[in-house]
């Protein structure tokens, strides 16, 4: 069983908490991929550095805790707070991105134009309001009171991360290479689709890293 965590696996785990934080004003990033760096999105990222290095250094950032919180799955234990924001967050940037992406490919292949700055402005932080009110309440995977579901919550999280951060890189890709065309548009919308699909299919079977289910009473050693 692993009582501490190493500095290295600390570490690695800063990022992602990082980029969590960074991407959650969508529209402002949305402006960021269009236009480039501004004054704000400058301040944006340090803020966010500054404030997630605090809590790691805290302890308080799932993954950069000095030891694991969970040593035995399914264990009914409280579920800290700073877990239940960091993992809300995380729910609104892998969900909202990939459902306004997707609402964006729809409106361009039926109407035959592009809105997804619009959709962005208009939807954003309504869904994320929604989604933010839905973990507060603790209806959301890894964001209940209790960590007694981890063993299954977490198969759902990292399948959507999993998921999420494949068919959108694809996605960037294409719409860099891909003509402006009806064609095309219909491209990428059945690729990311089908990424999405894909990567969902495998993490039902347990075939990607932490989607497998974890049977009562296995430790934390199982975590792969």
């Amino acid at each position: 069983m692993r009582e501490r965590n190493k500095f290295w696996y600390r570490c690695a785990h800063w990022p992602i908490w990082i980029f969590v934080f960074f991407l959650s004003p969508g529209p402002w990033v949305f402006q960021l991929f269009e236009h480039g760096w501004n004054r704000t999105m400058l301040l944006w990222m340090l803020a966010v550095v500054a404030g997630t290095g605090l809590a790691g250094i805290r302890g308080q950032l799932p993954g950069v805790e000095p030891r694991p919180y969970i040593l035995r799955f399914t264990e009914d234990k409280p579920n800290p707070l700073y877990r239940r924001i960091c993992y809300t967050c995380a729910w609104n940037v892998v969900v909202n991105y990939a459902l306004l992406n997707l609402a964006g490919l729809v409106v361009a292949v039926v109407a035959h134009r592009w809105v997804l700055w619009q959709i962005y402005r208009s939807f954003y932080f309504p869904l994320a309001i929604v989604i933010w009110s839905l973990g507060t309440l603790g209806l959301l995977p890894r964001v209940k009171r209790s960590t007694k579901g981890e063993g299954t919550e977490r198969r759902y999280f990292y399948g959507s991360v999993w998921a999420a951060c494949a068919a959108q890189p694809v996605l960037g890709l294409l719409w860099r290479v891909l003509p402006r065309s009806q064609a095309a548009d219909i491209a990428k919308l059945a690729v990311f689709v089908l990424v999405l699909g894909f990567m969902a299919i495998l993490a039902m079977r347990g075939h990607l890293p932490r989607t497998r289910p974890i049977l009562p009473g296995e430790l934390i050693t199982a975590d792969f």
